[in-house]
């Protein structure tokens, strides 16, 4: 550390690693799957606790069931967990959205169950990074701004949703709705491992395409029958097509369902599908260039497709708005002695939704770490502490940033 003047306010934090990944170990071996709804609501009770001691109105909001589409085509109700809300300082003159998950994307059955460190700086386990460890960084973050003189000078507003990683489809109204009339958003996804944060991110948009043939014996009756796997196998391949890596536009075949016995031409098939474009121009013109296909296809009659979106995250773009937050943050790191740096990723999370709304954000302000999504997600232990009180530092600069217009 330097000798920032403010430094004094979260040296403090350095003391608090061990019991930061304690707390952290804690949270992680609750099992908190997207549609876990018992290890969801164990999670909101411990977050409820930990965020209480803040001072701040905490509420449990209960979120609609989300719709999908099962293997047969047809319209599913899932329920989901609630979501965490925290307000403080409403009065204040500047307000500041702050934002996280709790679900992670294990399910209750996976093998990756538990945390264990792997050596005295890395700690590995479900969703130490995504995003957990982030939620650790942003309670002591938020603890040491209300320990020191600016508390009160910043209004926030938490929000910790249970669906993220399935898009956030109960909790994006609410995104919206509390990040109105906010400055700026702050959000605690991980940064890559280098540590660096997040930039720009591309957008992106998932599908599901229902085929329906018509449904014949294999050996009698073959000419009759209109085989949806095969309709649906036809359309696979040219969404393929669409992918154009120079252009940083992708289409990922992600799930194929259909057929029953091999005796029977099938009636029904399925394919659900991701797309992702850097540029607003190109993600419009992909979804369009995805419809078109499912006409052309459709004009022949033998099999009929059906498109459905599910959500929408457009691309968050590193305009002049983000860049200058980011060269503000950049600035509280190297006074703290921490090089920054930043790069885009072709990630998504609710820092999409905040530039929709029109809200410059850091949406990566979370640990370092790495291998999220998979069996050796990792973060290293030091960024827990390092994250907390650069978020700390930052929340306390606001005032004077914004008097400078930041």
């Amino acid at each position: 550390m330097t000798n920032h003047p403010l430094l004094s306010y979260v040296n403090w934090i350095q003391g608090e690693q061990e019991d930061l990944v304690a707390l952290l170990e804690t949270w992680t071996n609750i099992n908190t799957s997207s549609f876990n709804l018992e290890g969801l609501q164990k999670q909101t009770t411990l977050l409820k606790e930990a965020f209480s001691k803040l001072g701040g109105h905490v509420e449990e909001i209960a979120l609609p069931p989300c719709e999908q589409i099962d293997s047969k085509g047809k319209w599913r109700q899932k329920p989901l967990g609630k979501a965490l809300s925290i307000i403080k300082h409403p009065e204040a003159p500047i307000q500041v959205f702050l934002g996280g998950h709790m679900d992670t994307v294990f399910a209750p059955e996976s093998a990756f169950q538990k945390t264990q460190k792997i050596d005295q700086n890395i700690l590995q386990g479900p969703g130490v990074a995504d995003m957990k460890g982030g939620l650790i960084i942003l309670l002591k973050a938020l603890e040491a701004l209300e320990k020191s003189p600016f508390a009160g000078k910043i209004g926030w507003h938490v929000l910790i949703n249970p669906d993220e990683e399935i898009g956030s489809p109960g909790s994006a109204p609410l995104i919206r709705q509390f990040s109105k009339n906010k400055q700026l958003g702050l959000l605690f996804e991980p940064a890559f491992s280098d540590g660096s944060i997040v930039s720009a991110r591309k957008g992106s948009a998932n599908f599901t395409v229902i085929a329906k043939g018509k449904s014949a014996h294999a050996g009698r009756d073959f000419a009759a029958g209109r085989n949806a796997i095969v309709g649906l196998a036809r359309l696979i391949c040219e969404l393929d097509e669409l992918n154009d890596l120079d252009q940083k536009v992708t289409l990922n075949i992600g799930k194929v369902e259909g057929g029953e016995a091999v005796n029977v031409v099938p009636d029904t098939a399925l394919c659900r599908f991701n797309m992702r474009a850097s540029l607003p121009e190109e993600f419009v013109l992909v979804k369009e260039t995805i419809h078109n296909i499912l006409s052309t296809l459709n004009a022949n009659k033998e099999i009929t497709l059906t498109l459905y979106q599910h959500g929408e995250r457009t691309p968050k773009m590193f305009d002049e708005k983000h860049q200058a937050l980011f060269k503000n943050l950049q600035q509280t790191a190297q006074a703290m002695g921490v090089a920054l740096t930043w790069k885009a990723s072709g990630g998504i999370c609710d820092g999409n939704i905040l530039a929709e709304e029109g809200i410059p954000s850091i949406d990566t302000l979370g640990a370092v770490g790495g291998n999220i999504h998979t069996h050796e997600e990792y973060i290293l232990i030091n960024s827990l502490v390092q994250r907390a009180q650069l978020t700390a530092l930052f929340l306390m600069q606001l005032e004077s940033l914004f008097k400078g217009k930041l």
